[in-house]
């Protein structure tokens, strides 16, 4: 990556400042070394550069494979640490290569759900509890609003509005003896994204809103 996502950092900052007010808190939940996966919600194609922006370590992320074939946002992409995700299989070569990252103390981001939500948290996949327990890594939640209307990966350049970013504590899963089951996954799966819809105001929340559950 060289010197091309300090730059690129800088330069996402600087279109934050003109054209958006954006806010962020927590950072000093940040752990400064360690492996360490980043969940967040993901309501835009703006997020991951708006994450990397903010946290104050390097960073890296899995993006969906389409976006590469553009050789713009492909070294866009890259510049963030950016490795291309098949979302329409069970990829391994993602998960060896996310494994990896954690195993030499990097920090990855990911988006549970798998795919965008504007309009509250889907259900998510448990790909990123099998991650988080392979590699033994610390969790960071993070709740982000005021970039769903940012559909584009274009709108980093032109990041409007109220832009809010939460950063949460970490935390870890518990140790599981040998092969979990798919419903202990599920379970530990909706324990991460309850951390990032406490994160989120009520309307952000989705499935994982508690209101939802205590009246039901």
């Amino acid at each position: 990556m060289g010197i091309l996502k300090p730059l690129s950092n800088f330069g996402q900052r600087i279109t934050l400042n003109i054209f958006a007010d954006c806010n962020v808190e927590g950072t000093e939940n940040v752990p400064p070394m360690g492996s360490l996966i980043i969940v967040s919600n993901h309501q835009s194609t703006v997020d991951p550069s708006l994450i990397s922006t903010f946290i104050p370590r390097p960073t890296k992320f899995l993006a969906k494979k389409s976006l590469f074939k553009n050789p713009i946002f492909s070294a866009m992409l890259n510049s963030y640490g950016a490795f291309p995700l098949d979302r329409s299989t069970s990829d391994a070569r993602a998960f060896r290569w996310a494994l990896k990252q954690l195993s030499i103390d990097q920090a990855i981001v990911l988006f549970p759900e798998g795919t965008r939500s504007l309009s509250g948290l889907k259900k998510a996949n448990t790909g990123v509890t099998r991650l988080a327990l392979k590699s033994n890594s610390a969790i960071l939640p993070i709740g982000i609003t005021g970039t769903e209307k940012l559909g584009s990966v274009v709108r980093v350049l032109n990041p409007t509005g109220k832009i809010q970013v939460n950063i949460g504590a970490p935390f870890s899963l518990p140790n599981i003896e040998g092969r979990p089951s798919k419903e202990v996954l599920t379970s530990l799966t909706d324990m991460i994204m309850e951390r990032i819809a406490f994160l989120l105001p009520g309307e952000y929340r989705g499935v994982y809103d508690m209101r939802n559950k205590a009246n039901s």
